[in-house]
């Protein structure tokens, strides 16, 4: 599988691009495939026409109005639509993880529902949504990634040892983290639902109604669903990685000019 990195935001540079293209890729290979069982190699393209006619496109917007959820292009292949803010490459993570995840945004998994009133449901896979709180992130090349939830996400019961997200921040099976959410169907009703924690002291659940059948579940619930804005400049948490950032750019920097300066210099004995 192969995914471009597009920007159509104009002061969003090539070299920013390829960074977090790089950090994306090392969490496919390094972090996701491994849990997952599944990979792909994403590179940035500097305008969308440079792409591919095989790749699904990762494009990075001044705005999305539906939310940055599971999309089509125009010959309805997988695509994914991110917002530029600060941390940009948070949300690009997010979409890029739950597109391999589930590209056509429809896959669920059955299980006990998180509403003791009701009975057994039907879970959408979407695996960084439980978990896309900032206090959850973490860093690759300076560059910040979602964390996500495994396969054993949605194990019948809790079992000691067993990893339930990536960075081990969930503890049991189905478990909302404050700033996340986790959506399912129930047949009963024939509604979808949500257990949403962004204000106050536990999940909440939210009746989402009914969705189209023959269209994304994930962009039709991203859409329904109010997200409480995530900036880095608000929390501890936030401010850590943009230290990271700023020493690992300063880092790439350094090497950078140490390489060219050797470079240089071997040149200058190749004409002696």
């Amino acid at each position: 599988m192969n995914l471009a990195l597009v920007s159509e935001v104009p002061d969003v540079e090539m070299s920013e691009l390829t960074r977090v293209a790089s950090a994306l890729q090392k969490q496919i290979t390094r972090d996701f495939a491994p849990v997952w069982g599944m990979s792909a190699d994403i590179a940035a393209f500097s305008s969308l026409t440079d792409v591919p006619v095989d790749y699904w496109i990762v494009t990075l917007c001044f705005s999305v109005p539906d939310g940055s959820g599971g999309h089509r292009d125009a010959d309805g292949r997988p695509a994914a639509f991110v917002e530029w803010t600060d941390d940009w490459s948070l949300s690009a993570s997010h979409e890029v993880l739950e597109m391999l995840a589930d590209p056509w945004g429809k896959r669920l998994i059955a299980g006990p529902s998180l509403n003791p009133d009701q009975g057994r449901v039907e879970y959408l896979v979407e695996i960084s949504d439980p978990c896309q709180a900032i206090d959850c992130a973490y860093t690759i090349n300076g560059e910040l990634v979602s964390d996500f939830y495994t396969p054993r996400f949605f194990d019948p019961v809790a079992a000691d040892g067993v990893r339930y997200s990536f960075s081990g921040r969930i503890k049991h099976p189905r478990e909302v983290l404050k700033g996340g959410y986790l959506s399912w169907f129930e047949a009963a009703s024939q509604h979808w639902w949500q257990a949403q924690w962004f204000t106050g002291s536990t999940p909440a659940f939210v009746d989402c109604g009914e969705l189209t059948p023959d269209m994304s579940f994930r962009s039709q619930i991203d859409a329904r669903t109010k997200r409480k804005p995530q900036k880095i400049s608000r929390s501890d948490a936030g401010r850590n990685f943009e230290k990271a950032k700023r020493s690992a750019s300063q880092a790439a920097i350094d090497r950078g000019k140490q390489f060219k300066a050797y470079l240089e210099t071997l040149s200058k004995q190749s004409k002696t």
